[in-house]
């Protein structure tokens, strides 16, 4: 099993990773870090979408990368725009 801070780290670095965090990980600790992951990842689908997708596709990625910084820092601080959104309980 997985601590917390791992757990949110995992999260961030591919969709694999965040199933693995999801399964294995420490779901209580890291709840806001899995969330922000999920969210993430999801809007990253958006990307797909022709000309302006790969806008999205850059935003996503810094998204990614700030959300990993801040839970390798192990402080709960939201992305821009997409951090308030809430999918996990």
């Amino acid at each position: 099993m997985l601590d917390s801070k791992t757990t949110g780290i995992v999260a961030y670095l591919t969709w694999i990773g965040l199933l693995i965090a999801l399964v294995a990980g420490d779901r209580e600790g890291a709840k806001f870090h899995l969330n922000q992951a999920l969210v993430i990842w999801l809007f990253g689908l958006l990307s797909a979408i022709p000309c302006l997708g790969w806008l999205w596709g850059i935003f996503i990625l810094l998204c990614a990368i700030m959300g990993l910084i801040y839970a390798i820092n192990d402080e709960e601080k939201e992305v821009p725009l997409l951090g308030s959104i809430r999918l996990l309980k």
